[in-house]
């Protein structure tokens, strides 16, 4: 099978160090993730395009249950190749509270095996990453309309 069709193959695993990235945030400031590092865990979660339904329903599903990632102490940073205008334009329309990062070159999206086949568009994919920097757990299928709060399970569950 061709590398570009087995996303899984290049996944990273529990346990693995979480590659460091900066890139522009909708609002124009620069995230660099190991400066996030330290202050709780952090959910990067890659999806597809902006303002799509899956997209919409899961951004907005992430919103609703938002109150609950902030008593988990979490970040939240989300990830597609569309620019950070595309993002900015998003956060409005559907009021929402988190970063969303511009991975306009793909390289975040690559160094996690997010890029989908011939990098046209990230894939549904979602880490949480431990306060050490390390993957403490990976989603590789995403239900847009439930995975708000199979991520606050497993953040529970993690702060035991």
């Amino acid at each position: 099978m061709w590398a570009w069709f087995s996303r899984e193959a290049e996944l990273l695993k529990v346990g693995d160090v979480a590659p460091d990235f900066s890139a522009v945030a909708h609002d124009r400031t620069v995230v660099r993730l190991n400066d996030c590092l330290g202050h709780g865990p952090i959910v990067l979660y890659f999806y597809p395009k902006d303002d799509t339904p899956g997209c919409t329903k899961e951004a907005c599903d992430i919103r609703d249950g938002f109150d609950g990632f902030k008593e988990l102490n979490t970040t939240v940073l989300g990830v597609s190749f569309d620019s950070a205008a595309n993002h900015q334009k998003f956060i409005g329309k559907y009021k929402l509270p988190f970063v969303l990062l511009a991975d306009t070159d793909k390289k975040i999206s690559v160094a996690y095996g997010a890029a989908g086949p011939h990098s046209l568009w990230a894939t549904r994919i979602t880490y949480v990453i431990d306060g050490q920097g390390k993957i403490a757990c990976v989603f590789p299928k995403v239900s847009p309309a439930k995975h708000s709060a199979e991520l606050r399970q497993a953040l529970a569950e993690l702060r035991k």
